[in-house]
């Protein structure tokens, strides 16, 4: 029995990510069990999941330690559920891995050196997520395992209203959640303003949202070539009406949302920084900027607008190289880990 650990509230990357490896370890047949918080967005997502149990628990989520029993592997998708991992394996020996998606620094304390030294296996999306794990000890035993594309689907009819709707434009996109800490949307902002006054045409969409949409928005006041789409379902279609996708962030584990546009053979200018150099080599299947640099955004955008041999090249790399990130190419080399625990 695998037993899936995710106390997420929310439903980010993290969670898809989650879903997607249930969906694909449920088509080959495996009985599977997901913890997750009462509540919680990703227990929507699970619903009508063969050969799956959802049992939503609440805090103090260690009153619930004895809901793993009968467990042959406990994977902790997220921090939270790293914690109660390394105490179920106290009281039970249940052995567990812990997914690391994240590259912030990690507070090297011996409860945290603990628990991960005493994870069967450590999986981090990127290089970046690597090195921060073995600064707070070289025993974590970690393997390189990095997200899948969602193979999110897309609808004629709605591609071409949003087509409409930006007729005439050079749309590009950002699909984040509106947080500047993180996502550095601010950045980009600024380069539109710029756009505005030299390149009118192209038109940005913001997908998202967020604690920041509100200083966004006062930032943006007076550009019309920004519209604030809010928060979607049909992401595909958007990814379909576009003709370039930006990704200004200061910091990122690995960046899963690209591998969602490298499936739809789109270009991507992104922030050189975490693990997107992982999965985007400048000027090969993508164009590297500097974070915090509104100016280098600004060029790398006029470049592909204004070359588009270049942007069709970009695109058609970042395509052919998408087929590496499969949801069945992850799936299995999560099983080669799972065989090795058992």
């Amino acid at each position: 029995m695998i037993t899936h650990l995710n106390f997420a509230k929310g439903f980010r990357g993290g969670e898809r990510q989650t879903q997607l490896l249930i969906m694909e370890l449920s088509k080959r047949g495996y009985r599977q069990r997901v913890l997750v918080r009462h509540n919680a967005l990703l227990v929507k997502r699970l619903e009508g999941i063969e050969n799956l149990e959802i049992i939503p628990i609440s805090k103090p989520y260690i009153g619930h330690l004895s809901k793993l029993k009968g467990s042959s592997i406990l994977h902790a998708h997220e921090t939270k559920a790293a914690q109660f991992a390394f105490f179920a394996h106290l009281f039970y020996a249940i052995p567990y891995i812990i997914t690391r998606r994240v590259d912030n620094p990690i507070s090297n304390n011996f409860f945290n050196r603990q628990i991960y030294k005493q994870s069967f296996r450590t999986v981090a999306l990127s290089l970046a997520i690597k090195h921060e794990l073995m600064k707070i000890s070289e025993q974590i035993a970690i393997e390189i395992i990095p997200s899948a594309s969602s193979g999110l689907k897309s609808d004629a009819q709605k591609v071409e209203e949003i087509q409409k709707r930006f007729e005439g434009k050079f749309l590009l996109a950002n699909i984040a959640e509106l947080q500047n800490k993180q996502k550095g949307q601010y950045y980009l902002i600024e380069a539109m303003k710029r756009l505005q006054t030299t390149h009118p045409d192209i038109h940005l969409l913001l997908i998202g949202k967020g604690e920041d949409r509100i200083d966004y928005e006062a930032q943006a006041k007076g550009l019309d070539n920004i519209t604030f789409e809010g928060f979607v379902d049909n992401v595909g279609d958007y990814l379909h009406a576009i003709k370039l996708f930006v990704f200004p962030s200061l910091n990122e584990g690995l960046g899963s949302i690209l591998l969602d546009v490298m499936e739809h053979g789109v270009a991507i200018v992104a922030s050189n920084v975490g693990g997107i150099p992982d999965i985007i080599t400048h000027n090969q299947n993508g164009l590297l900027v500097a974070p915090k640099d509104s100016d280098a955004l600004y060029q790398a955008i006029i470049t592909l607008h204004e070359e588009p041999h270049l942007r069709a090249q970009l695109a058609q790399e970042a395509l052919k190289k998408s087929s590496d990130f499969s949801a069945e190419a992850m799936c299995e080399r999560y099983l080669k880990i799972y065989k090795e625990m058992l």
